[in-house]
């Protein structure tokens, strides 16, 4: 009897038990809420909002293919295969480079204006040719190149990237080799100091502290300094520049024209002048002679593809015709086959022009 009172006892405690849990509310753990990454449509496409901040970013870059032959190619390289035999003998031979490209800008509004980091960085594999006591041989070079690394605020802009001195005035032509007469330091990017103002009608002006590169660099705590104003409008714009070289103490200044004829045709004109002693070296003037001028053109002829020449000319008699079309095969491909002739038409001077010389050039980049 006192068995069956137990079991019948538990019995009961255990269905009182279940029927409270089960009138008890079912609590299910949230799961953490999803933050979708948003648009910034502040700064043009393709930036986005890094989650969790009020800072926008852009990836973005391109892979590229150069191929250049004639006078953009290798010219006087030693055959390998007569040099095994004891023979010296030449040939010409390509241009080529690969390239891969890595850009990132983030920028962030703020009291003082937009806060912007900017940076690039090159991964490139060269032909290239090395000196032997035989004559130029071909090779291959990979480099890895930090070409922009900078930080801008409210105009002030300090780091690594071009010289002001070329980009306030927009470099030259649409052609990819439009500095075979110099129009600056074309030659490599640079540690640069700048401020430039921007005015509400189209004027602007700037001055920079540079510290130049390899025989131009600095070697005093004397900078070389650059500056320039600006105007610009629907039809174009006009700008001038000014350079002053701290190491070879010479100067340089550079002024340019631009022009917009229709929606589709563009144009301009740019003439640089130089002191010139004695032929020594100048940072910002680096064209031959005392002076020099470059005028280009580019035509939209289908809504794919740009036709793009350039003319230069310089007081060493030194000339340069450049001439391209841009196409774009598809959305993020560009294919550009280019054309040059270079020549010095000064009989008593020999120089890589001397004699007219003929090129070809070709490039693909993909851009992302």
């Amino acid at each position: 009897m006192n068995i069956r009172s137990l079991i019948l006892g538990s019995a009961a405690s255990l269905v009182a038990i279940s029927g409270a849990r089960a009138a008890d509310p079912v609590v299910l753990a949230e799961p953490e809420p999803v933050e979708y990454v948003r648009v910034c449509d502040v700064y043009g496409a393709g930036f986005y909002y890094m989650p969790g901040t009020e800072t926008c970013l852009n990836v973005g870059g391109y892979v590229r293919y150069d191929i250049g032959a004639g006078f953009l190619g290798h010219e006087d390289v030693v055959d390998k295969k007569d040099l095994v035999n004891g023979i010296v003998d030449f040939n010409d031979t390509y241009y080529k480079r690969a390239r891969a490209a890595l850009k990132l800008d983030a920028r962030t509004d703020t009291e003082l204006g937009t806060l912007r980091s900017f940076m690039q960085i090159n991964f490139n594999w060269d032909t290239t040719t090395l000196a032997t006591n035989f004559g130029d041989v071909t090779s291959t070079k990979q480099a890895v190149d930090v070409e922009h690394a900078y930080i801008e605020l409210g105009g002030f802009l300090i780091g690594r990237t071009d010289t002001f001195f070329d980009t306030f005035s927009n470099y030259a032509g649409n052609v990819i080799n439009d500095d075979l007469i110099a129009y600056g330091p074309t030659s490599k990017s640079i540690h640069t100091i700048s401020y430039t103002f921007h005015g509400t009608n189209g004027f602007s002006a700037g001055l920079a502290l540079e510290e130049g590169y390899d025989d131009y660099t600095i070697d005093s705590y004397v900078p070389h300094v650059t500056g320039g104003v600006k105007f610009t409008q629907g039809w174009g714009g006009v700008s001038v520049m000014g350079g002053y070289d701290s190491v070879y103490e010479e100067w340089a200044a550079k002024a340019r024209l631009d022009f917009v004829a229709t929606q589709t045709i563009s144009a301009f004109v740019m003439g640089g002048f130089k002191s010139d002693d004695a032929g020594e070296p100048n940072f910002y003037g680096q064209w031959g002679g005392d002076w020099a001028v470059w005028g280009g053109m580019t035509a939209t002829v289908s809504p794919k593809a740009a036709f793009n020449v350039q003319l230069s000319y310089d007081d060493h008699q030194n000339f340069a015709a450049v001439a391209n079309v841009a196409y774009e095969l598809v959305p993020g491909l560009t294919i550009t086959p280019e054309v040059v002739y270079a020549d010095n038409f000064d009989d008593d001077t020999v120089d890589a022009f001397d004699g007219g010389k003929f090129g070809g050039f070709l490039r693909f980049q993909r851009s992302f």
